[in-house]
């Protein structure tokens, strides 16, 4: 099987960035990502493209086509909390053209990414320093895109599928994002008890492979929790899965990890799979 051959979201706070400031309540999440991380290496996929919260572009869906990814992670906004941690990963630079191309037939504004100083965000960096210890993947990077409505996402998640599907590569989908998002400060706090009801109804549509039924009520439910970046690579997520569902297949989700908080933030890590 080609294509996306798994669709997942996962967990990025930035305190998961260094073990040393992790803390009790979050381990859930470190400790779910290396459970996911191996059992989808063990699909033998040929890379992971990685849409991030926390890379944020205006216009255009930018396309990471660096062969290498190698530099230093700071978190801009908390470099406190990760104050420069080194990668290298493969890129895929194949994967990457052709991605755009897709996007360029589903009417997606894309342009390259091609900058050898260009250095990952700590939405790319941190979950994949957790499924992908060892970069043994390829990665290929996409931001969220402001001026991207849920419809557009949609649209961008199908392309991905297509180009997978195109080239005969085997990709896991990653969202790096958080569910609910209306944050405040104190690290302990968790989202409303409304936020969390609406968060583990998604959450279960997701793990049912309810799409329809997810895409239906989304601009809704992400109004409600304020989702990370508007919901937009939740959104993307969904159209990657519906792409998938097209075929024919069953989907169906497995959580890995407790649902966990970061100030007033819910996130969970989910992995969408096709029987």
């Amino acid at each position: 099987m080609t294509g996306i051959i798994a669709a997942a979201t996962a967990a990025h706070v930035p305190t998961l960035g260094r073990a040393e400031i992790t803390p009790d309540f979050q381990q859930t999440l470190v400790s779910g990502e290396h459970v996911m991380g191996a059992e989808l290496r063990a699909l033998k996929p040929d890379l992971w493209v990685v849409v991030s919260a926390h890379w944020v572009a205006t216009f255009d869906w930018v396309v990471t086509c660096q062969p290498v990814h190698e530099g230093v992670c700071v978190a801009d906004e908390a470099p406190n909390l990760i104050p420069g941690e080194p990668y290298r990963y493969r890129g895929d630079a194949g994967f990457a053209a052709a991605l755009i191309e897709e996007f360029g037939r589903a009417g997606v504004p894309a342009a390259r990414n091609d900058s050898k100083d260009y250095g990952w965000d700590y939405g790319t960096y941190v979950p994949l320093k957790h499924l992908d210890p060892n970069a043994e993947l390829a990665v290929v990077g996409l931001p969220s895109v402001l001026m991207a409505d849920h419809a557009e996402c949609l649209k961008a998640g199908a392309a991905i599928h297509a180009a997978a599907k195109r080239l005969g590569r085997k990709v896991i989908f990653l969202a790096s994002t958080a569910f609910s998002h209306v944050l405040v400060r104190g690290r302990h706090n968790w989202p409303t008890d409304e936020r969390m009801a609406a968060d583990k109804a998604f959450i279960d549509k997701l793990k049912a492979g309810a799409i329809d039924d997810a895409i239906s009520g989304f601009g809704a439910y992400s109004k409600l929790v304020g989702a990370e970046m508007g919901g937009r690579p939740l959104a993307t997520l969904l159209g990657v899965a519906r792409a998938m569902a097209a075929e024919g297949k069953r989907l169906s989700g497995k959580q890995y990890g407790n649902y966990a908080q970061s100030s007033a933030s819910g996130n969970a890590n989910i992995v969408l799979t096709a029987h």
